[in-house]
């Protein structure tokens, strides 16, 4: 329930509603109910897997391949090691698939 007054949230207290901030007091009478409401949303999430080569959705950057020299490639970062330690950037090229690392 809401003030009448100032429309601040009023709290119950001792069988009656207060506003905390303007101080309106109202009994709570045998028509006062409380009640909650959860609504849940569900929204749906596309899973990439690194097998799937469909949805092409990884960034990419132009970089020379080691194995057929194209010069652009998708590229991941992944963390291997300790969480203290720096990740390892993954690239594979988009003409041949191969798959190479770069640690930072």
């Amino acid at each position: 329930m809401f003030c009448p007054e100032c429309k601040t949230l009023m709290m119950s207290s001792g069988g009656q509603l207060k506003c905390r901030k303007c101080g309106y007091i109202r009994k709570i009478d045998g028509n006062d109910i409380m009640k909650k409401e959860r609504k849940r949303t569900e929204n749906e999430i596309t899973i990439v897997d690194d097998e799937d080569d469909k949805i092409n959705t990884m960034p990419t950057i132009q970089i020379k391949c080691p194995k057929c020299e194209n010069n652009l490639a998708i590229w991941w970062l992944r963390q291997l090691r300790a969480a203290d330690e720096s990740e390892v950037r993954f690239f594979r090229c988009t003409e041949c698939g191969h798959t190479w690392r770069q640690y930072d």
